[in-house]
């Protein structure tokens, strides 16, 4: 589908067309990684992918120059732009309605990507009520003077705290410096009373393991050498890297779902890669499919 051979090419996907372009150019130059390499990529792990994005609005971050060039967030789809792009246009405080793009298929995922963007941020709940996401979220966040083998200790320590909850939970490397965990919900409460559930589970783990983890957001106060258990980006608006994205790190690393047993056992980032993540696909499957199951949600109207 994606010519190595060429600088442009026009993809056909039934009744859409997309133009790709650049498709030689270096995005890690250190690694001979090109932007025509990204996009197959993407075409490899589309079907996991697709189904994590859909009818969810997309935050666009566009590295222009690839991944050690200089990036910007892009919110509002630009024009000119397809025709058959889905919106999904979302009012916020100020009044601003602002129309996000949504990558419903392949053709939708191709033609982001072909904007420069390296890595995918979607928002966490649908597009039909944007206020009440499908999941809460912890962001571990190595501070200054911590290790990745912090972050793994932590993760493993979240995630005891959530099974004694009753709270199944998901794990996924974040491709730069931490992990993600997540917790598949019913849907129904509010994007803040999601966050303030994160917010008081940060606290306690916080609370109960001082030498370690922290849950201070002020980045003045926060202390060296512990995991930051980020409960902030569960608030209205804000977005994580999607599972599959692709980062701008120099191993050009994946946000790649991993299992508790992976955890405990230990991993590193840079385990997963562009090169080998879509073999570890077709080899394991989505490890993340229970984020997408109506069943095994939990229902937070019993932590009322």
């Amino acid at each position: 589908m994606i010519p190595r051979d060429q600088d442009e090419v026009l993809v056909a996907l039934g009744d859409r067309r997309v133009k790709l372009t650049n498709l030689r150019k270096l995005f890690w130059p250190a690694l001979g990684i090109t932007k025509g390499d990204l996009i197959r990529y993407y075409v490899d792990v589309a079907p996991v992918l697709l189904p994590h994005l859909r009818d969810r609005a997309m935050v666009m971050r566009r590295y222009p120059d690839g991944a050690g060039g200089k990036s910007f967030f892009m919110k509002r789809a630009p024009t000119p732009r397809p025709d058959w792009l889905a919106i999904c246009a979302i009012e916020h405080a100020s009044g601003n309605v602002i129309d996000f793009p949504m990558i419903q298929d392949l053709a939708a995922l191709l033609w982001v990507v072909n904007l420069g963007c390296i890595d995918l941020n979607q928002w966490y709940a649908r597009c039909d009520d944007v206020d009440r996401p499908d999941y809460l979220h912890f962001d571990l966040d190595p501070t200054e003077g911590a290790t990745f083998a912090h972050v793994l200790e932590t993760a493993r320590l979240l995630h005891a705290t959530l099974d004694d909850l009753g709270m199944p939970s998901y794990a996924k490397t974040t491709g730069s410096r931490g992990m993600h965990v997540y917790v598949p919900i019913v849907r129904g409460p509010t994007q803040k009373e999601v966050w303030t559930v994160a917010r008081t589970i940060s606290l306690e783990l916080a609370r109960h393991h001082p030498k370690l983890i922290t849950a201070e957001y002020s980045m003045a106060r926060r202390p060296r050498g512990h995991v930051l258990v980020d409960y902030n980006q569960n608030a209205w608006g804000r977005t994580l890297a999607s599972v599959y994205s692709v980062r701008p790190t120099p191993r050009a690393a994946v946000s790649t779902p991993v299992t508790w047993r992976e955890v405990e056992r230990g991993l590193a980032i840079d385990d997963f890669r562009i090169d080998n993540v879509p073999a570890r696909v077709k080899r394991r499957g989505d490890l993340w499919a229970p984020l997408l199951a109506k069943h095994g949600r939990l229902d937070l109207a019993r932590f009322g």
